[in-house]
């Protein structure tokens, strides 16, 4: 006699390893919200202590003229373009919270908890920049402190943001979607034949 699929054959209801389907997202929104939370009180801290540090300072350098902490107050996007657009800007970073949190029911990989918990970071603390720095609500300016060569002064939400959108890219290129599931390959011509 053949046993229904998933039951035991000895009649024995203790499972050593039980594997709840409904524990899966549960752990991987547990990751998802870990690394949001984690990243984004590393983001706010480092900003509280830049402001408090640098100041009124010069320039600090930790490695030469390749690493520097230079403090500086951005009401744009990237690059500091789009300055005139502080009001957009903060609009628009607070639907892409609110879209992250929406599809955060959905992660079923962790890859894709960790790329979304670090944009969700990335976002939300230039947006606490743009809500509570001065001139005022919706137009704060957001603190940027890491200073390398060439390259525009950052902050860690950028870093996550960054970081996330390498791993999305990831995600991507081998196949995972959001729910976990993978895009099926296309059958070349050859296996098809």
């Amino acid at each position: 006699m053949q046993a229904a699929r998933g039951t035991s054959l000895t009649g024995d209801q203790t499972d050593p390893a039980p594997t709840d389907p409904t524990r899966r997202p549960r752990t991987r929104l547990l990751v998802f919200a870990a690394v949001a939370l984690t990243a984004y009180a590393v983001d706010v801290v480092s900003k509280v202590v830049a402001v408090d540090r640098l100041t009124d300072r010069p320039d600090v350098q930790l490695v030469g003229d390749l690493f520097q902490l230079h403090l500086v107050r951005n009401p744009g996007a990237a690059f500091s373009t789009g300055t005139a657009y502080t009001e957009v800007l903060s609009g628009v970073a607070i639907a892409a919270v609110l879209v992250l949190l929406y599809l955060a029911r959905r992660i079923g990989s962790t890859g894709w908890a960790v790329a979304l918990g670090l944009l969700l970071a990335g976002v939300g603390g230039n947006l606490t920049d743009r809500l509570l720095r001065s001139p005022g609500p919706l137009r704060g300016h957001v603190i940027d402190f890491f200073m390398l060569p060439h390259w525009p002064v950052f902050n860690v939400a950028d870093i996550c943001i960054d970081t996330a959108a390498a791993l999305i890219l990831v995600q991507v290129y081998r196949g995972i979607r959001l729910d976990g599931t993978r895009v099926p390959k296309e059958r070349t011509t050859e296996e098809s034949a």
